[in-house]
């Protein structure tokens, strides 16, 4: 098949920067945020169960975010190098990009299939003695371990959409499977319909069963309608190694990133558990409750990355600029609405997971003071995704492990030194501070070192 040829100017060069953010966000935002109820979701079933299920479901949460991260790593890579080879109109890059995309999707299932036969017990074993939550955790971890060839289809699939500008048609592949495992988790976890019940793994088997659906929705339509790439399977078959070089100096970052999140989940697990267990249950119910809003504006996040990138590939410094300020402000404004939310209504957002007295009682603090660390985290995560549409991602991997290794966990350790279970919580505000400040310095020397020189073609 011959390499197809680019007719016209994409939109991203185009169109008016805040019409162009917001007709590419918005379809994000929507699919995210369905992805991200979807895990509520799920939990919100399993708490039925007990309280051990929730928690053997939390304490999963370290081994998805990795399997995630690879996924969601190679993307950021192929999204970047993509989307700038089409602004610098290099249509042969464009399409081995994306055939070294979906080669890393397949590696990637292959390595989690292996993590999740012969790593989830000893995980959870390592993390708890109570017998009940290993075996429950084990099931659940295991079935989306070895089904993931479904995440890793609709990762790569929704970033080749989006390189494009296509956000739409990514919404409907991660919003299709996201109803799919809402609409199954009852069904699955309670035996309704003459299904039987299959308790927490059902949970497992909802989500994967989404992730297949969504997955090859992704790249049936790219197949179909994303007439910017043509997946060969040449390029599939014998990828590209520099590009896929590339790929990863660009994506490695936030596969570190996000490897960071698990580690610290993990360790803060450690440090939770040696108060109460329910301590580590309240701190997976944040994690759930805060990804409706940081999902938001990682969608936010993943529309600029391509922007950016595409006007740095054509010379167009005004549109970049455009854009990172408009990420900016529209990022805070969203994390802020979070802020207020879990603010004024800890108690309703606890209750939904069938919360305890005492569950109560340690999640009201915990939800109030670490969403404290949200007034600084817009800026942050839209500036990350400027660091990774430059290809200087290693900054924003810079800022990670500066926040959740070298001050959230050692802040939160010697709080616990204290007894007090409440002041481990300030941790979290305590390390977004540091990572406001040392995000904004390094936003100075890019700035210096490349934007400054970007020529201004626009």
């Amino acid at each position: 098949m011959s390499e197809k040829v680019v007719p016209r100017e994409n939109k991203m060069g185009v169109m008016p920067v805040n019409k162009l953010l917001l007709t590419m966000a918005w379809p994000m935002m929507i699919s995210m945020l369905v992805q991200a109820m979807y895990n509520v979701v799920d939990s919100i079933f399993v708490s039925r169960l007990s309280e051990n299920a929730l928690t053997a479901v939390s304490l999963a949460f370290p081994i998805q975010s990795i399997l995630i991260a690879m996924g969601t790593g190679a993307g950021v890579g192929v999204n970047a190098i993509l989307s700038r080879a089409l602004g610098e109109k290099d249509q042969q890059t464009v399409n081995k990009t994306a055939g070294c995309g979906l080669f890393l999707a397949v590696c990637n299932f292959l390595l989690f299939v292996v993590v999740g036969l012969f790593v989830s017990r000893p995980f959870f074993a390592s993390q708890t003695e109570i017998a009940e939550i290993v075996d429950y955790g084990t099931d659940y971890l295991q079935i989306c371990c070895c089904l993931s060839f479904g995440v890793y289809a609709q990762l790569i699939g929704e970033k080749l959409l989006q390189s494009t500008g296509r956000t739409l048609l990514s919404m409907f592949s991660q919003g299709l499977g996201a109803i799919i495992n809402i609409v199954m988790d009852p069904i699955l976890i309670f035996g309704l319909l003459g299904f039987p019940a299959m308790g927490v793994a059902g949970a497992a088997a909802a989500t994967v069963l989404g992730q297949i659906v969504g997955g090859s929705l992704a790249i049936f339509m790219n197949v179909k309608w994303n007439k910017e790439i043509s997946i060969q399977a040449k390029y599939i078959l014998r990828p590209d190694f520099g590009i896929i070089l590339r790929i990863y100096r660009i994506g490695l970052p936030s596969i570190i990133m996000q490897a960071i999140g698990s580690v610290m989940v993990y360790c803060m697990n450690r440090i939770l558990i040696g108060f109460t267990e329910t301590a580590a249950t309240v701190f997976g119910v944040y994690f759930k409750i805060q990804s409706i809003f940081f999902m938001t504006v990682f969608a936010l996040n993943n529309s600029m990355v391509p922007i950016i990138a595409y006007n740095y590939g054509a010379g167009k410094r005004s549109r970049i600029i455009a854009t990172i300020k408009l990420g900016v402000i529209y990022a805070s404004c969203m994390m802020l609405v979070g802020l207020a939310v879990f603010q004024l209504f800890p108690d309703q957002l606890l209750l939904l997971f069938d919360a305890q007295e005492n569950m109560l009682a340690i999640g009201r603090v915990a939800l109030r003071v670490a969403s404290l660390s949200y007034l600084f985290a817009g800026f942050c995560i839209a500036i990350g995704g400027v660091f990774q549409a430059l290809g200087n991602g290693v900054y924003s991997m810079i800022v990670s492990v500066c926040r959740q290794l070298i001050v959230l966990l050692p802040a939160a350790y010697l709080l616990s030194l204290t007894g007090d279970l409440d002041a481990v919580w300030w941790a979290i505000p305590i390390a977004e501070l540091m990572s406001v400040a040392a995000t904004a310095v390094l936003l100075v020397r890019i700035c210096n070192k490349i934007i400054r020189n970007i020529p201004d073609n626009a």
